[in-house]
C-alpha cells in the first residue's frame, strides 16, 4: 500500500516516531501541502492521511487509486464525505484522543480570565510588586468559580469531562445537548435548552461540533441574553461564534470575557476584531497538541489503517 501524509507537521513536528505508520506500507510524509499540490502529492496513493488539507470532490475524482482517507483529527469537515461514499472510499477519524488535553485547556482559559495570572505575572516581572506599598496587589477583578453556574453546549466526551471537572470546583452545571435522554444517569447535572443555558450561566463553554445549526450560534442576539459580565470559553470551533458580535459585546462591556483556542479562520486575518478586543484571550489552536494527545492520535491513526487493511474498518465516518 502507498500511504501519503499530506500535512504531518502539526501532529508530529519531530518529537514522535513515524515508524509505527511506516511499517504499514510505502509511506511518504509531507510537512504541509499547498492547495495546488494536493493532487500531485497524493497521486498514486491508496491511503491518504490529512489533518487540515482539504479533499474536495474534485480532488477525490482526480485520485483514481484512492481507497482510504484517514483524518488526523476528530472533525471531518475537510473531506467531501458524499464524494467519498460515491466512490466507495472509506473515511475514518480519530475520536477521543485529545479529550483530557482539551478539557485542561478549557480550564486554563477560564482560570486565566478569573485569576488574571498572565497579567499579574507580567506586572511582577516589570517591577510593579517591587514598588508596591503593600504585600499584595491586584489590578483586575479576581473571580471565584465555586458557586458559579457553568453552562455547557455539547455533551460529548469533552463536554462530559468539563462538567465533571466543574463540579470539583464547586460549580453548578447546566447542559444543552441534542439528546439529553442519553444521559439520565448524570443526575448531578441539569439538562435544559440552549436559551436557558445562555440566560442563566455565569460561564458558557462551547464544546459542540460545527454544523449548519451551530454555525454562528453565538450571535449578537444570543449574546444579549447572557448575564452582564458573563464569560464565554470556546474550545470547539471558531465558526460557532460571530467574531464581530463577540468583539462588540466585549467593547460594550456586556460580555465579561472571551477565551478561545479556535478562530473562524486559521491562521486569523490581522484585521479580525477579536485580536484587538478587550478581555479577549486567544491561543493558537493548541488544546489538542500536548505530546500525550498527539501520541494517542498517531496510535489511533495506525490502528484505523490496520483495521481497514484487515477488512474491518473502525471509526468510520463514510
Amino acid at each position: 500500500m502507498n500511504i501519503v501524509v499530506l500535512d504531518g507537521y502539526t501532529m508530529n513536528p519531530g518529537d514522535l516516531d513515524w515508524s509505527l505508520l511506516e511499517r504499514l506500507g510505502n509511506c511518504t510524509i509531507h510537512h504541509r501541502t499547498e492547495a495546488d499540490k494536493i493532487v500531485a502529492h497524493a497521486q498514486g496513493a491508496e491511503i491518504v492521511l490529512t489533518n487540515k488539507t482539504p479533499l474536495s470532490a474534485q480532488t477525490i475524482a482526480a485520485l483514481p487509486k484512492l481507497q482510504y482517507i484517514g483524518v488526523l483529527a476528530t472533525g471531518v469537515n475537510v473531506v467531501d464525505l458524499a464524494a467519498a461514499r460515491e466512490r466507495g472510499i472509506v473515511v475514518t477519524n480519530a475520536p477521543g484522543y485529545s479529550t483530557a488535553s482539551v478539557v485542561q485547556m478549557m480550564f486554563a482559559l477560564l482560570l486565566e480570565m478569573t485569576q488574571q495570572v498572565g497579567h499579574h505575572a507580567e506586572r511582577v516581572r516589570n517591577g510593579a510588586w517591587c514598588q508596591c506599598a503593600d504585600f499584595s496587589f491586584h489590578e483586575r477583578p479576581l473571580l471565584e468559580l465555586a458557586g458559579k453556574t457553568l453552562g455547557i453546549v455539547g455533551f460529548g466526551q469533552i463536554g462530559q469531562q468539563v462538567a465533571r471537572v466543574a463540579t470539583a470546583f464547586g460549580m453548578r452545571v447546566l447542559v444543552s445537548t441534542a439528546h439529553p435522554e442519553k444521559y439520565q444517569a448524570e443526575s448531578i447535572f441539569t439538562f435544559t435548552s440552549l436559551d436557558e443555558v445562555f440566560a442563566h450561566s455565569d460561564v458558557v463553554s462551547l464544546n459542540c461540533p460545527l454544523t449548519e445549526q451551530t454555525n454562528n450560534m453565538v450571535n449578537g442576539k444570543r449574546l444579549l441574553t447572557m448575564k452582564t459580565g458573563a464569560l464565554l470559553v470556546n474550545t470547539g470551533r471558531g465558526q460557532l461564534i460571530d467574531d464581530v458580535a463577540v468583539a462588540q459585546a466585549l467593547h460594550d462591556g456586556h460580555l465579561g470575557g472571551y477565551a478561545s483556542d479556535v478562530m473562524s479562520q486559521e491562521p486569523p486575518r490581522a484585521e479580525n476584531p477579536l485580536l484587538s478586543a478587550p478581555r479577549c484571550f486567544l491561543t493558537p489552536h493548541i488544546a489538542w497538541a500536548t505530546a500525550e494527545a498527539r501520541q494517542r492520535l498517531l496510535v489511533i491513526v495506525v490502528e484505523n489503517i490496520q483495521a481497514f487493511l484487515q477488512g474491518t474498518p473502525c471509526h468510520r465516518v463514510a
